[in-house]
C-alpha cells in the first residue's frame, strides 16, 4: 500500500460560489509521485466524507476525474461511496487500484468509516491511497479532529480525539495557511486551540500542497510543515523540502 496523505491535492477551484476543475497541485514532486505509483487508468474509489449528501459527493466525483485527466492521470472506472453503495464496501476496494479518502467534516466521515468497517474493509489493499484533508485526517491511529463548526470548540461533549483507520500514527491538521489567522467561537485556533490541545497530543499542521508519501515501510513529509507539541510551533521544512519522520 502507497498513501499521499495531502492537506489538499488542489484540483479544483470556486469561482461565484460554483467550483470548477483544474490541474492538481504539482509542487513537492508530488504528482511525479503520484504517477508513478498509479497503474494506468486505474480503477478509483471515491469514500465520501458525508455519505447522505448525494449533491456534493456527485459533484466531487465529477470534479476529481475531471481533474486528473488535466494533471496527465487519466482514470478508469471510478465510484463513489456513500450511503447509496455503501453496502457493498469490500466489493468496491476489491474492484480498485486507487481509493480516496475526500475532505469535509471530520467526525462526521470517522463515523461513516466506523459503520462501514472500513479499517477491517482495507486489510491486505495493495494499492495506491490518497487522503484530502478530513480524509487524511481520519488516517491516523488517534485521529486530532480540532473543532470547525461554530459551537464545537466550547461544546464539552465535543470529542476532539477519535479512532481512525490505523494507517500512521502521525495526526495531521490541514489547511494551516488559513487556520493561523482564523477565530472559532471567540477563540483564536492556533493560540487558543490548537497550541493547547499540543499538550495532550502533538500533531503535523501543514499547508496545502505539502504531503506525508508513506511507501516501502518509510514516511516522508513533503513540503511545508509544523510541528505542535508541548505548548509549542516549530516550523520543521518548507516548500520542495522534505523530511523522513520516524
Amino acid at each position: 500500500m502507497t498513501l499521499f496523505l495531502t492537506s489538499s491535492p488542489g484540483g479544483n477551484y470556486k469561482e461565484d460560489g460554483k467550483r470548477y476543475p483544474c490541474e492538481m497541485d504539482g509542487s513537492n514532486q508530488f504528482l511525479t509521485r503520484l504517477r508513478a505509483a498509479l497503474p494506468e487508468s486505474p480503477r478509483c474509489l471515491f469514500i465520501s466524507s458525508d455519505p447522505a449528501d448525494y449533491e456534493t459527493n456527485d459533484s466531487i466525483y465529477r470534479i476529481f476525474i475531471e481533474s486528473h485527466r488535466m494533471s496527465g492521470l487519466p482514470l478508469g472506472e471510478c465510484v463513489m461511496c456513500d450511503d447509496r453503495n455503501c453496502g457493498r464496501i469490500a466489493e468496491l476496494i476489491a474492484r480498485s487500484d486507487y481509493i480516496i479518502f475526500c475532505g469535509g467534516h471530520v467526525p462526521t466521515q470517522n463515523a461513516f468509516f466506523h459503520r462501514i468497517g472500513l479499517k477491517e474493509k482495507l486489510a491486505g489493499f495493495q494499492g495506491v491511497i490518497m487522503g484530502i484533508s478530513a480524509g487524511t485526517m481520519n488516517s491516523a491511529e488517534l485521529v486530532y479532529a480540532q473543532p470547525e463548526l461554530d459551537g464545537e470548540a466550547l461544546d464539552p461533549a465535543y470529542n476532539r480525539y477519535l479512532t481512525g483507520l490505523g494507517l500512521t500514527d502521525i495526526r495531521v491538521l490541514p489547511h494551516f495557511q488559513y487556520l493561523r489567522d482564523l477565530t472559532l467561537d471567540g477563540l483564536r485556533i492556533v493560540e487558543d486551540i490548537s497550541l493547547p490541545d499540543s499538550r495532550i497530543h502533538p500533531f503535523y499542521a501543514l499547508v496545502d500542497g505539502s504531503y506525508l508519501y508513506i511507501a516501502d515501510g518509510k514516511t516522508i513529509l513533503c513540503g511545508e510543515a509544523y510541528y505542535f507539541a508541548e505548548g509549542r510551533m516549530t516550523q520543521i521544512s518548507s516548500v520542495n523540502e522534505e523530511i523522513v519522520l520516524d
